[in-house]
């Protein structure tokens, strides 16, 4: 039995229920001229009681297709995003979570 591929990436995208997009770069080289090139390529990837966010760092494994464009599945989360997130409401006047307000 072959192994698994297994590839870390950046949640882009949280907006479906239990998936998540996730952007893997990688390096190659030109063919012609040499020069190194950083491409991505995003990814569904399983992601079972949503717990990764999207800006989160996750490895994801290969599975067996899980739907039409989703063969991956999130193993872990290898570091949390900080900041605050996007669907978070701020009030006027507020600072969000962790910001120091100044006076």
């Amino acid at each position: 039995m072959a192994a698994k591929s297994k590839f870390s990436g950046v949640v882009v995208g949280d907006k479906m229920d239990k998936t998540v997009v996730v952007a893997v770069e990688r390096q190659v080289r030109h063919g012609l001229y040499g020069k190194t090139q950083r491409r991505t390529t995003k990814l569904l990837a399983h992601n079972d009681g949503n717990t990764a966010r999207a800006g989160d760092l996750v490895e994801i494994v290969q599975s067996r297709p899980l739907s039409r464009r989703k063969r991956w599945v999130v193993t872990r989360i290898v570091r949390r995003a900080v900041g605050p997130r996007a669907d978070e409401v701020i009030a006027p006047g507020e600072t969000p979570s962790g910001a120091q307000g100044q006076a």
